[in-house]
């Protein structure tokens, strides 16, 4: 059983394994199917946050569970709670919960001197923030403290996903490229010279280590992000290559100046985490790089966009980068 299967990860999920041998119910609150599954699929109307429902489709039993959108310490126990119908669960947290040692982590990026300086790259070991209800970080941490809780009783994978990307994507990053591309502009500005890592997670190798940790339940929490973690400067030539075209770049030694050089990648220290505990215990190899993962994103982007402004086709996007394309700002700025 998928939970979020028709969401960004869940649709690759839910293919992967079915592709796998495995008999899946897709369960989403729209209860609707990608065009992509397997026709054995089975889906199911569900309201995550209703335990009662999800006990109803658990039925009497499942070999797995899979919860892309679990968030915080309830929807944990609502799965542990299933302990006695459920083989093993696999579940995506976030990288974001892993802080520098000295209390700064994703949280205090916005303060000054806020930044964490995680080493590169960041292990699973390394320490995590308090788990609580504050914030998106201290309730993902909240959520894997009670997952793991069971041990033995319940195998729980928990995959701390980096930044995620691929087609359905309520947050798509790439559209800061796409869309300039689109608009004709073909100069452009980055910050701390264009040299920010913050690791990607492409949907697919998300979907393929959820297939392996399937195959080898076990109580652990692994890092889930793609092979290799591309400066932002990377990621616009490898769109820019995608979509055939050829840009401009200037570059900021330092932070943004205003919105002019913001991207949301843009961090002034790296953020890469180390994928070897999931070579190590699953096998895990990339099934895709993020240059191949490109052009299904750009095709999808590019027609999400088509005949829509960008703010009404990706509400959540604008609302964490309202100033994303502000234009006026960088003219402004290469005029002065």
């Amino acid at each position: 059983m998928v939970i979020g299967a028709s969401g960004q990860i869940g649709r690759p999920v839910v293919q992967a394994l079915a592709r796998d041998g495995w008999a899946v119910t897709a369960a989403s609150r729209g209860g609707g199917r990608d065009a992509a599954w397997d026709e054995g699929v089975r889906t199911v109307r569900l309201d995550r946050a209703d335990g009662a429902a999800l006990a109803a489709v658990v039925g009497d039993g499942c070999d797995l569970l899979v919860d892309v959108v679990a968030y915080d310490a309830g929807h944990a126990r609502q799965v542990t709670g299933l302990a006695g119908r459920i083989g093993s669960a696999v579940v995506i947290s976030s990288v974001s919960v892993y802080e520098d040692g000295a209390g700064r982590g994703f949280d205090t990026m916005g303060e000054p001197d806020g930044f964490p300086g995680y080493p590169v790259p960041v292990p699973e070991t390394q320490p995590t923030v308090a788990p609580g209800e504050a914030t998106y970080s201290t309730r993902k941490a909240a959520l894997e403290r009670e997952l793991l809780a069971p041990g033995a009783g319940l195998p729980v994978t928990v995959l701390r996903a980096g930044a995620v990307h691929g087609p359905y994507s309520p947050l798509p990053r790439e559209l800061y490229f796409v869309r300039r591309n689109l608009d004709g502009r073909r100069d452009r500005v980055l910050a701390y010279r264009g040299e920010s890592r913050f690791h990607p997670a492409s949907v697919r190798n998300i979907a393929e280590l959820v297939r392996l940790a399937a195959a080898r339940p076990g109580s652990r929490v692994l890092n889930a992000c793609d092979g290799q973690a591309p400066t932002v400067a990377g990621i616009g030539a490898a769109i820019d290559a995608v979509m055939g075209v050829e840009s401009r770049t200037a570059y900021l030694d330092g932070p943004p100046a205003g919105s002019v050089g913001r991207t949301p990648w843009s961090v002034p220290g790296p953020v890469v985490c180390d994928m070897s505990a999931a070579e190590r215990e699953l096998g895990y190899r990339p099934v895709v790089s993020y240059a191949e993962s490109l052009p299904e994103t750009v095709e999808w982007l590019t027609g999400a966009l088509r005949g829509r402004d960008w703010r009404e086709a990706f509400p959540v996007l604008a609302q964490a980068y309202p100033d994303l394309f502000d234009y006026a700002a960088e003219d402004a700025w290469r005029a002065a």
